[in-house]
């Protein structure tokens, strides 16, 4: 969704689902990215709780992301369509401590693209979050399968990601508002853009990576 001032600025709109299995810490992921902080008091959310967050795209966008926090129960699945209707991106969130949680991001994602794509037919622009990276349970054999799962499953990035510390939640929102600025703008270089795919971020790789939808 777009619209013009009288100085030639312009808003974009985006609708972003966050999903994933109960506890894998979404909703601590969207605290901290809209208001930074971390509330250590865990809170599972019931239904659908939205944040809006905005961004200073550059000299003339200004972006405003409505997030949408889908709580992790299965029963909620039933419900997924309405939720994702006009969704424009998608954060899919497990806990990198636990194996079976990745598996439940695979459960999510699928659901994801069953369910809503871009105009083009493609898949939305999805990335993959390994949060809790700063426990010391960090499972590193699971975080060296993650290239090829992302690859296999239509990710277009995956990072490791600490809500509590901090670390990859601005920039895994800044990789996917990119992505959906692209879709967005320029719809007939889809195809081209996608060959352009890096899939790992790390908290020890910190340099900005390039990838499109």
């Amino acid at each position: 969704m777009e619209r013009s001032s009288a100085t030639s600025s312009r808003e974009k709109l985006f609708k972003v689902l966050v999903i994933g299995n109960l506890g894998a810490g979404k909703s601590s992921i969207i605290r901290r990215y809209v208001k930074k902080c971390f509330n250590e008091q865990y809170k599972g959310s019931i239904g659908v709780d939205f944040a809006l967050k905005t961004v200073e795209w550059d000299a003339k966008t200004v972006v405003r992301l409505q997030l949408w926090d889908i709580a992790g129960q299965e029963t909620y699945k039933s419900l997924s369509r309405v939720y994702y209707k006009c969704a424009m991106g998608a954060v899919v969130v497990f806990d990198i401590t636990e194996s079976s949680s990745l598996e439940g991001a695979l459960e999510w994602k699928r659901d994801l693209d069953s369910k809503v794509c871009l105009n083009s037919g493609r898949p939305i622009p999805a990335i993959l979050l390994a949060n809790k990276c700063d426990l010391k349970e960090r499972d590193k054999d699971l975080v060296s399968s993650l290239d090829s799962f992302c690859k296999d499953n239509n990710f277009l990035a995956w990072f490791e990601t600490s809500a509590k510390d901090n670390i990859n939640i601005d920039e895994a929102g800044a990789f996917l508002v990119k992505q959906m600025m692209l879709c967005d703008t320029s719809p007939s270089d889809e195809e081209d853009h996608r060959d352009r795919i890096k899939v790992s971020h790390t908290p020890e790789q910190s340099e900005s990576q390039s990838a499109c939808c």
